[in-house]
């Protein structure tokens, strides 16, 4: 019997493990799955907690206000300590790149646990883009036993890094396999406030907006700001801005001041997975700089204009899924036009391949956590 003690504490990282969870459920006979979630985030967790019907088996609840990585992780190492203890799994489950990750890693370490890594070996080779997560990603990637590559770009990086090759797996990324599920769930977006949008006049472009990066506060994100209003009042009764703003007061304080009186502009609270996922299907293209939704908008056909000087996920660069462009407020207002003008530019970054996967990356990690033959991943157009 497999023991496998599964660790995350972020929205994000709970999107990306529940399909995983799932799948490990699937084999009673030979796996027995444990959930502990931190709770680095608290009610953006427990939303997508309840979305898939995950009860953890243990809730570390670290989450404070304004806490600091420091603490974050400092809280995760003493608190999942006797977790382990009392587990004593044969492996524990990580994913991505958050406080959490480069902790629980460290700790499963002390223990004598294997790790299994989900999403590993993205890099962006610069240790303050994205801060903190290129160093937690790279300090688990240190610990780790067996690395799920969700690219083969990542498993290059990982091999690089002195990584043996028989210890990565190349599985594509599960997020892929939570939004095949999502999106196919029923949902009306008319039940959400978005101001004067209506959902069902198609003439109507939705831009769907989200940004909260740690790299980003202060005069990136007011640049951010300024290009959102521009594109909003060049196009009005044309296009609708739809920006769900991140709870924390470094991006909330910033957003509402700059934008909360633009007509066609609509500030909402975080949104929870299911209405995102509808609101990216409903969307002309996206504007971000999450890591999540540069894999996720292309699955649904979207274009990304991603808010940052580099991504650790260049594959969607290449492939032509995603643009970076920076906070420079002139560059995000221009390439916003050529998008809602040109229809050829559109159209190939619409159709162009997703490199992230095919909705089995899932079944790939459990298989290789059993020992058993892993299907090959190649990427190709999955459009849901």
């Amino acid at each position: 019997m497999h023991k496998i003690l599964v660790v995350f504490g972020t929205r994000p990282e709970a999107i990306k493990m529940a399909p995983v969870v799932r799948e490990l459920l699937k084999h009673p006979d030979r796996i027995r799955p444990s959930v502990c979630v931190t709770a680095q985030h608290r009610e953006m967790l427990d939303q997508v907690l309840e979305l898939f019907n995950l009860k953890p088996d243990y809730d570390l609840a670290i989450m404070e206000d304004n806490q600091t990585p420091a603490q974050v992780a400092s809280a995760v190492l003493s608190r999942l300590e006797p977790v382990l203890q009392r587990e004593s799994p044969d492996w524990v489950l990580v994913q991505g790149d958050t406080t959490t990750v480069a902790a629980a890693s460290l700790a499963a370490f002390y223990a004598g646990i294997k790790v299994g890594h989900v999403e590993a070996g993205l890099r962006t080779l610069d240790k303050w883009q994205p801060f903190p997560e290129e160093i937690n990603r790279r300090v688990a990637g240190v610990i780790v036993d067996l690395h799920f590559a969700p690219t083969q770009r990542a498993q290059e990086n990982l091999i690089h890094e002195g990584i043996y090759k028989e210890n990565i797996v190349v599985t594509g990324n599960p997020v892929i396999d939570a939004l095949r599920w999502v999106a196919e769930k029923p949902f009306d977006l008319r039940g959400l406030n978005l101001g004067s949008l209506k959902i069902e006049n198609s003439e109507t472009k939705l831009i769907l907006v989200t940004a909260h990066r740690r790299e980003n506060f202060g005069k990136p994100l007011e640049e951010i700001c300024f290009a959102l209003k521009e594109i909003a009042e060049s196009y009005k009764g044309q296009v609708q801005i739809v920006y769900p703003v991140h709870m924390n007061p470094n991006v909330k304080e910033t957003v509402y001041r700059s934008l909360d009186d633009v007509p066609n502009i609509t500030l909402t609270k975080p949104l929870g997975y299911l209405p995102l996922v509808h609101l990216m299907k409903r969307s002309h293209f996206v504007i971000t700089d999450s890591g999540g939704i540069q894999e996720e908008a292309p699955g649904l056909g979207k274009p990304v204009l991603v808010l940052r000087d580099v991504t650790e996920r260049p594959e969607a660069v290449e492939a032509g899924t995603v643009r970076i462009v920076g906070t420079d407020r002139k560059r995000i207002v221009a390439e916003a036009y050529n998008l809602l003008d040109n229809h050829e530019p559109y159209q190939r970054m619409a159709q162009a391949v997703n490199p992230y996967g095919d909705g089995r990356a899932s079944h790939r990690i459990v298989a290789a956590l059993l020992g058993e033959p892993v299907e090959p991943f190649v990427p190709q157009k999955v459009q849901i």
